[in-house]
């Protein structure tokens, strides 16, 4: 199976870097295209893969298609590899945040078999959260490839793609409030005396741990917090200054204003 990249940003790159290091493909089997040739080359040079000469030679070689472009570029790039797409019949995978399966397909004359994805930053090491969708047209193996594939590089969900723009919130943008939460838990220990270094890894391993408590656990949030509040001691009086000064209204409007965004974005797409 020759999987194949048009596009080798930093999201691109993350991925092609999970699939290998997960053996989920050998780096003959991948072959990339990006109009930027500097970045081409370094892709090539990091994981001594396949590159192209162009979109379309990239398309016509191979079996499982990722489009990691912009979407502002999909509708001149669609209609430049409809006829490789329709003789090769890949399976189409896009990358490309707000862009819905139906405007995907509007730009390509036949039937193909189209699934959209969503990745996050955290991909970058290994543990994105990626949502996928389908137009009905991939098999169960291609559904199967699907999931091994972004497997390799985080966690992987079938979700409706009515639901992308929510998802959309929680995990492509909620990775920046989880990077500026660790940086106030560290910078309110320099506050107090810490170097500031010291006090990120302290931060930053403990939002780990409690992610992954969370995880795995069967308990609720709340179940676990209660666990670490002693009666009368520093936790609880942590927790509770948290509520008295707005932290669960100001998670709740940061969603909402992120999604109320995504909705306006989308609108002015349409």
């Amino acid at each position: 199976m020759r999987i194949g990249f048009i596009g080798t940003g930093n999201m691109a790159t993350a991925m092609i870097k999970g699939i290998l290091k997960a053996q989920a493909a050998k780096p003959e089997e991948i072959i990339a295209y990006d109009i930027d040739g500097k970045k081409l080359e370094q892709v090539q040079a990091a994981f001594t893969i396949n590159t192209a000469a162009s979109a379309v030679e990239t398309a016509g070689k191979s079996d499982v298609l990722f489009l990691a472009v912009k979407p502002a570029d999909f509708p001149e790039l669609l209609c430049r590899l409809n006829e490789t797409l329709r003789k090769k019949n890949p399976l189409i995978i896009s990358v490309a945040a707000g862009t819905a399966l139906d405007y995907i397909s509007s730009f390509l004359d036949y039937d193909a078999s189209l699934v959209r994805i969503m990745p996050n930053i955290n991909a970058t090491v290994g543990e994105a959260m990626t949502a996928y969708c389908t137009n009905g047209r991939p098999d169960e193996q291609q559904v199967k490839t699907v999931e091994r594939l972004c497997s390799s590089f985080g966690k992987i969900i079938a979700l409706d793609e009515k639901y992308f723009p929510i998802f959309g919130v929680l995990a492509g943008a909620a990775p920046a409030f989880s990077y500026l939460f660790i940086d106030e838990l560290a910078r309110a220990a320099v506050k107090l005396g810490m170097n500031k270094k010291q006090a990120l890894e302290i931060a930053a391993q403990t939002v780990l741990g409690s992610a992954k408590l969370v995880a795995e656990s069967d308990e609720h949030p709340f179940e676990l917090i209660d666990k670490v509040c002693s009666p009368g001691g520093i936790t609880i009086e942590g927790v509770t200054a948290l509520q008295e000064f707005g932290f669960s209204n100001a998670i709740t409007q940061a969603v909402r204003k992120a999604y109320e965004k995504d909705s306006k974005l989308s609108g002015e797409k349409k």
